[in-house]
């Protein structure tokens, strides 16, 4: 597939493919935008909208000072995200985290790209890479959900064995269907953005019975099978099927997604032992996913074990939770600094399937893939991130900063960020909060020198 009037080729219409193709647009610089669906549907995705978003609603914490997420979200609002811009648009209540209305965002993100002059939007299946005859600059942001034909190519081309993972979804409810004589609305330590009241979720609470008997039944329930040439595929560990967990041990739940913790019954006044928790969905209110449910248990065994939560007997579900196979590449082993295939330069990569984990993240190497490109287009040497930010953080790491040995999917976090001054010395190192704080100053303070005069005019204004 070519086009001799669009100067860069985006394969993919996902969060990274979205951004990547607006961030090349933004520029001047016409950009064809291949979206196989709806001509070639997923397992995984119900609509042809650009960035459908698939598993949770949930961007993660929106603190810039606390989390490194969150300070990813504030670099790339400052460098002109298109998919920053509409997530605060579609945002919902979810306490300190930025959710949001799944179809709304969507939508946003769908019709700023239909209506952008310099983006060109074809709907078909791209089969194999392009040869640099075909297109000179190219972005495969195929995600998680790559197809057979596309994996293939990318093998041949990269002479790897597997690209693979397994990776699942989560349930929704209908929020009219939960009993709130037992569930009730609170933040986690009442914590809440915009100035709420610290009840953005729904709080469905477990006694130590209730849980164990919970705990027994995720683990004796139907599940998928997988197909023989699947089953040496691994979970990411990031986001592993609920009854996963609690086959690594009876506690693992409650001290993860079910951990009871800065959270109070009002019917007891007291810390439950275990708690299921629900965040809004949709901006009406009206669909509730529940946290952290990722799961592979069978639909008609799910139906049962999650009506086994209290609040949820009659729950009624919008959608069931299931799995999907992931593709990811060895991107410190294949890919150059800029992102480049190293045995196809024409050919860059963004998203999922260069390694990272997470909707941001992703949407984060689609941004930086698409300035790159753009500034290749200009005449330019592509400029990196500072590596002390959380775009240039993320990108180190996936580009030589991991080992290729052991390369595993990994969501931004400060670990991957350069040492502060006086982090050798006891007496100067900062620490908890304060150390956060000081490397997200940091941080934005070194991104101004990165971001340009584009990036001002914020996206989709």
């Amino acid at each position: 597939m070519s086009n001799k009037d669009a100067k860069v080729l985006v394969i993919g219409g996902g969060l990274a493919g979205s951004e990547a193709a607006w961030q090349v647009a933004q520029r001047g610089i016409a950009v064809t935008l291949c979206e196989m669906r709806p001509v070639q549907k997923t397992d995984a995705h119900h609509t042809d909208g650009f960035a459908e978003l698939v598993c949770s609603n949930s961007f993660r914490s929106d603190d810039p000072a606390g989390n490194a997420v969150g300070l990813l979200h504030e670099e790339m609002r400052r460098a002109g995200s298109l998919i920053l811009t509409m997530g605060d648009r579609a945002k919902v209540p979810a306490g300190g985290a930025l959710a949001v209305d799944r179809d709304e965002f969507s939508r946003l993100v769908t019709e700023a790209l239909e209506n952008h002059p310099n983006v060109t939007i074809q709907r078909g299946e791209v089969t194999a890479l392009p040869a640099p005859e075909e297109w000179d600059s190219v972005i495969a942001a195929t995600g998680p959900l790559t197809s057979a034909t596309l994996t293939q190519s990318i093998l041949e081309t990269t002479d790897e064995a597997q690209l693979a993972f397994f990776d699942a979804i989560a349930p929704i409810v209908h929020r009219d269907s939960i009993d709130f004589d037992k569930a009730w609305f609170q933040s986690r330590y009442d914590k809440s953005t915009d100035g709420g009241d610290g009840k953005d979720y729904i709080n469905c609470p477990m006694t130590e019975a209730e849980y164990e008997a919970f705990i027994d039944a995720l683990i004796a329930g139907e599940k998928t099978v997988f197909k023989e040439w699947e089953k040496d595929t691994p979970y990411f560990e990031g986001c592993l099927p609920i009854e996963v967990m609690a086959e690594r041990g009876r506690e693992t739940l409650r001290f993860g997604p079910m951990k009871p913790v800065g959270l109070t019954d009002p019917r007891t006044e007291s810390r439950p032992h275990a708690v299921v928790q629900l965040r809004q969905d949709n901006k009406l209110g009206t669909l509730y996913n529940i946290v952290g449910f990722q799961t592979k248990l069978k639909y008609g065994a799910q139906t049962e074990i999650f009506r086994m939560i209290p609040g949820l007997e009659k729950a009624e579900f919008a959608r069931l939770g299931g799995i999907h196979r992931n593709t990811f590449l060895n991107s410190p082993r294949l890919l150059d600094q800029v992102l480049r295939l190293k045995a196809r330069p024409n050919v860059r990569f963004a998203g999922q399937v260069t390694g990272v984990e997470g909707y941001v993240e992703s949407a984060a190497i689609g941004l930086l893939a698409g300035r790159f490109a753009a500034e290749e287009k200009l005449g330019a040497t592509p400029a990196r991130p500072p590596e002390t930010t959380a775009l240039g953080a993320l990108l180190a790491h996936i580009t030589g900063g991991a080992e290729a040995e052991t390369f595993q999917p990994m969501n931004v976090n400060f670990g991957l960020f350069p040492p502060l001054p006086g982090d050798d010395k006891k007496k100067t190192r900062k620490r908890g909060r304060d150390r956060k704080a000081a490397i997200s100053a940091r941080a934005l303070e070194d991104l101004a020198g990165w971001v340009g005069p584009v990036d001002d005019l914020r996206a989709a204004e």
